[in-house]
């Protein structure tokens, strides 16, 4: 395996300079500085260098690389590198009779290592003559001379000691040079099986007393860091970075935690938990430019993946289903930052009869509960994450209203908003009060939305801050009803923000098909001649929707949340890719490229 010649044959590009042009180098040779920059990212020394606490082989050197140009050079060096990393490791294996992907046999005295560390919790409990076997991870190897080794596996979360020592093995015993050989190819990353008996150490650590060699069930071949944190290939490794970095991992759970909760919160108020179609022939629930695809099925007609659930949802409570929610993706072919990621998970649930104090009193409970739940993880299961620093109120949580509030800071009386002429007698009143972005695509809701931003979410950071009645031309698909105090007409809405972020949306829904349909006429008569809006949402009425609504839709109210951001909030991730499996779309569609460079 460490023959030049076997090299030769079996990576050829390693021995000869890439003919000019040629296509099938291009995957190993880049000239460009943008690809060898991040070839040289991608291939962060915390993760290539990682030790095998003794050497296993000798790193590439440059003999092995005819190349013309530098940067040729550095690439398939690297490349060679870790790839001659794995065929060392694999032949140590091999030569150790240790390279074996074996299926698992039935055991009765099999248990994870969490059943293991709660049944022997009791000092009382050990030493005990129940041999048990346990499987995972090896995540450190100690040698204590020639016939002691201890190290330490994880599984479930949690981790044990076990010592393996030569003169407590069980009868028939290796001899002392099988005993060296069986556990010399013993690494971090090495998953393997192990049978033996709990025990304290005289220090009184719980451990497992090997009274067999322990079994290779899955070798690592790539060696496993002890530590990561450079950011770019954290991402990019996400495998590599769960098992390293516990925060990552107990990130990922606590996520899991809080939809469990959320879930249970809604079955118990007798929601029905359902499904709803993600892909269709429109995108509708939404003003987001869809992602749009095709079928075999159809293949004359464009299809879209779903912007919101929320059309669907309210179809299924016309349908006599007064409570119903739904945990699942939604898509916009938006751009990338810190809270926005076009793949993202919403929570939306519709109760009939239910109006906008409800469904207030409804969202302070919920995250309250989520709140108290998360305190209690971070203290028990999930310690490496922090408690979260936000301060609840116990009820009446603050409330403004979208209009008086913003006329009394910027110091303005609005004209009627929902006359066609508003947008221009608004920009002009704001001549030197705001700034705003101008321009063709610029309309009346945006120009609202971002002074909304500017000027009143801000205060949210103190407190959790409900913004309520909006203008009405802002929610096509919410009540609406003339404000008392600013004779505006503004929509049954309330808006929740912490710390400066949305954290959920509601509305007391349009039931009226006639007023639906109006709304919906003017929302794509305000919309033409926008840039980039024949991508966005339908481009017509959504008729069926509105038929749906002359069979008689409830008072409903309805509610949205962004899960990936709840669980920012909770767990204190600055960015949304850090709360994801695999990072934002940019790292995902990154992860391919990542490894051919690797």
């Amino acid at each position: 395996m460490q023959s030049r010649h076997y090299l030769a044959a079996l990576r050829p590009y390693l021995f000869q300079s890439p003919p000019v042009g040629a296509a099938v180098y291009a995957r190993f040779f880049s000239v460009s500085h943008h690809n060898s920059v991040r070839a040289r990212r991608s291939l962060n020394p915390e993760l290539r260098g990682a030790s095998w606490n003794r050497d296993l082989h000798s790193p590439a050197s440059g003999r092995f690389v005819r190349v013309s140009t530098d940067v040729q050079n550095d690439h398939v060096e690297a490349v060679s590198r870790r790839q001659l990393t794995v065929d060392n490791r694999a032949q140590k294996l091999k030569d150790y009779n240790a390279l074996h992907y074996p299926r698992l046999d039935h055991s009765p005295s099999r248990i994870s290592i969490s059943e293991f560390r709660e049944k022997y919790q009791d000092v009382a409990t050990t030493p005990a003559s129940e041999e048990v076997v346990l499987q995972g991870r090896v995540m450190s190897v100690r040698r204590s001379g020639s016939q002691l080794v201890f190290f330490t596996v994880m599984g479930g979360y949690q981790q044990v000691q076990v010592m393996i020592s030569l003169n407590q093995l069980s009868e028939p015993k290796p001899e002392p040079k099988q005993f060296r050989e069986a556990l010399h190819p013993l690494l971090r990353g090495d998953v393997v099986s192990v049978k033996g008996t709990a025990m304290r150490t005289d220090a009184g650590e719980l451990t497992l007393r090997a009274t067999e060699l322990p079994n290779f069930l899955s070798p690592g071949l790539a060696p496993l860091p002890e530590q990561l944190i450079d950011q770019e290939t954290m991402v990019l490794n996400r495998h590599v970075d769960m098992l390293v970095n516990r925060k990552a991992s107990d990130t990922f759970r606590l996520r899991s935690h809080i939809i469990k909760s959320m879930r249970d919160f809604f079955h118990e108020k007798e929601f029905l938990e359902v499904q709803t179609p993600i892909l269709a022939d429109y995108a509708s629930g939404a003003a987001a430019r869809p992602f749009l695809t095709s079928a075999t099925e159809f293949p004359q007609k464009e299809l879209t993946l779903r912007i919101a659930p929320e059309l669907w949802l309210k179809r299924l409570v016309v349908g006599g289903n007064d409570k119903v929610f739904e945990i699942g993706p939604s898509f916009r072919n938006e751009g990338i930052d810190t809270t926005h990621n076009p793949e993202f998970t919403m929570c939306e649930f519709y109760s009939a009869y239910s109006n906008l104090p409800d469904l207030i009193l409804m969202t302070e409970d919920l995250i309250t509960r989520l709140f108290k739940h998360v305190q209690q993880l971070t203290e028990t299961q999930l310690a490496s994450l922090e408690k979260p620093k936000i301060k609840l109120p116990e009820k009446n949580w603050k409330q403004v209203e979208f209009v008086p509030a913003l006329e009394e800071l910027l110091g303005i009386r609005f004209p009627d908003l929902s006359e066609p002429d508003a947008l221009p007698k608004v920009i002009k009143l704001l001549d030197g009060r705001a700034d705003f972005i101008r321009g063709p695509e610029l309309t009346l809701a945006k120009l609202l939305d971002e002074l909304a931003s500017k000027f009143l979410e801000p205060s949210s950071h103190e407190q959790p801050l409900f913004i309520i009645h909006h203008p009405a031309c802002m929610t096509p698909l919410s009540k609406s009803f003339t404000c008392p105090t600013t004779g505006q007409l503004v929509s049954a809405r309330a808006e929740l923000f912490i710390e400066g972020r949305e954290i959920a949306n509601m509305y007391e829904e349009e039931n009226n098909p006639f007023e639906q349909r109006r709304k919906f006429q003017l929302q794509l008569e305000s919309r033409k001649g926008e840039p980039g809006t024949d991508d966005e949402g339908p481009a017509e009425v959504d008729e069926s929707y509105v038929q749906a609504l002359e069979y008689g839709l409830p008072p409903t109210g309805g509610w949205g949340c962004g899960v990936d951001r709840l669980v920012m909030l909770f767990s204190g991730a600055q960015r949304i890719g850090d709360v994801l499996s695999f990072g934002n779309l940019r790292n995902v569609v990154a992860l391919r490229q990542a490894a051919k460079e690797a």
